[in-house]
């Protein structure tokens, strides 16, 4: 059973969070996440081609992050990631969780052992709404403080149209596009709580613009799919099909892919603008910070490479398998502006709760040992004083990125191990691994990795060192109960 902070067990919870902030009202927080989505088809990260008004309105007069990271490529773990602060190797979800832990006898909910943003935010007088994608086990039941929960049947999406989903607890199909669905429900729960009597939490948890599955090969239909149906949009590069892509070869300089998700990101833009003309209309947008990201990266084509890392054998470490977008807006408190470090999701937990006033603090030892840091600083306009080094995971495949450089290394199950100068070589076209001239390079990185991964780690979900993951995994060595042999075409 979880901690709660407001019984005498606080004195023994695994943490807990002081206020630090005055009793000034507490701002609400709207986090919006997007499903499958890189930074690189927003107009605000340089799309020429894909239009979205909103979410560059929104980056205009926020906090813009220029090289916000995911680390890992896969939905059920980066969303864990986001909500408790922790690695994959922490909270033990290395990749998406199967449908049979959504609903049924096996339900289950993934992250009951941990402290999440919206079950601390509730224990300090926050009501939370989750509109959207949840994909972390037990959807028929609302988690972590949750009082309004609309969610889906599963993880994955198949039509954006007619999928199960769950409204009023019970399971129905869509009645409408998904992603105007989950704009609907955004909408509904902010007006429930527009008095300003308590504080929300809102979690609008998009399963779009879902750049993957068959789908891809199926024009759009929604209200942008005329608009793009001629276009060209040059901003998807057409390249050979690298040999590692695994999954996805059908999308591949493909125009219909391409026009889908053009349509399908245009889509989510206009949810961000409907909930943010919801806050404006009814005074909430000056005391709300609203944060818009992705949950991991997406390649279209650059590279030869089409969708995320675990569409490759062996998993892909690309920048762009790992770049989400990221801003974060609060008007007259965070500045407009830009900022060029390089964050990652774990850090994202820490930097909110201190933006708005609370302080997270995990005793030494435990097991919800956070590795991330606090940007809220930045938010603020200052100054700080921020090393890049952003660790990656995806079961077996492990990377830091440093200002200068990427180690990959693969070592369950056996693989090639990279080394790339990113100063010299961004797109990541030269492997420099195994070359004398760098040794002491990839030494140093190694150390720092095995290092890194051994402070933070927890014995039962290390796989590197035999521990388990919550889901099945994708690529296990034969001796494992999930080995399954890959493809050969």
């Amino acid at each position: 059973m979880k901690s709660r902070f407001s019984s005498f067990g606080v004195i023994l919870a695994l943490l807990f969070v002081t206020q630090t902030a005055s009793a000034a009202k507490k701002p609400n927080v709207v986090f919006i996440l997007t499903d499958n989505h890189g930074a690189w088809t927003l107009g605000c990260y340089g799309n020429k081609d894909i239009r979205t008004p909103n979410i560059d309105r929104l980056a205009a007069g926020g906090m813009l992050f220029k090289r916000a990271m995911s680390s890992n490529p896969v939905c059920s773990p980066t969303r864990a990631t986001f909500l408790t602060g922790l690695m994959p190797s922490q909270h033990g979800v290395h990749s998406f969780l199967d449908n049979k832990y959504m609903m049924g006898p096996e339900a289950y909910y993934s992250l009951d052992e941990f402290e999440t943003l919206p079950e601390i935010l509730h224990s300090e007088g926050y009501v939370c709404g989750l509109s959207g994608k949840w994909h972390l086990g037990a959807n028929m039941t609302p988690q972590d403080g949750f009082s309004y929960w609309s969610t889906m049947v599963r993880g994955g999406t198949s039509s954006l149209y007619t999928d199960p989903v769950i409204l009023n607890g019970k399971v129905v199909k869509s009645p409408k596009y998904m992603t105007d669905l989950w704009t609907d429900h955004a909408v509904n729960f902010i007006e429930q709580n527009k008095s300003g009597e308590k504080p929300f939490f809102l979690y609008l948890a998009y399963n779009g613009p879902y750049c993957l599955g068959n789908l891809l090969l199926r024009p759009a239909k929604n209200r942008h799919a005329e608009y793009y149906a001629d276009k060209m949009l040059e901003s998807f590069p057409r390249d050979t099909v690298h040999p590692w892509q695994y999954n996805n070869k059908a999308y591949h300089n493909n125009i219909v892919s391409m026009r889908r998700v053009a349509a399908e990101v245009s889509g989510v833009d206009d949810g961000v603008g409907t909930v943010m003309d919801t806050l404006k209309k009814h005074g909430l947008d000056e005391n709300t910070v609203v944060i818009f990201a992705g949950d991991q990266g997406w390649m279209g084509g650059q590279n030869g490479f089409f969708g995320m890392g675990d569409h490759t054998r062996p998993f892909g470490a690309h920048d762009l398998m790992m770049q989400v977008p990221m801003i974060v807006s609060h008007p007259k408190t965070i500045a407009p502006g830009e900022t060029d470090i390089m964050v990652s999701n774990t850090d994202f937990l820490p930097s909110i709760l201190e933006h708005v006033g609370l302080k997270y603090r995990i005793p030494n030892g435990e097991n919800q040992k956070l590795s991330g840091r606090s940007y809220a600083p930045v938010l603020r306009g200052e100054s700080i004083d921020w090393e890049t080094a952003m660790y990656y995971e995806m079961e077996g495949t492990r990377s830091i990125r440093t200002e200068n450089w990427k180690y990959v290394a693969r070592r369950s199950p056996v693989g090639p191990a990279e080394l790339y100068d990113m100063a010299a070589d961004p797109n990541e076209r030269f492997n420099l691994f195994g070359q004398p001239a760098h040794a002491d390079v990839q030494n140093e990185l190694a150390k720092k990795l095995g290092e890194w991964f051994t402070e933070y780690a927890t014995a039962e979900y290390d796989i590197w060192k035999g521990g388990r993951s919550k889901a099945r995994r994708l690529h296990a060595p034969k001796d494992h109960p999930d080995y399954r042999p890959l493809r050969t075409n």
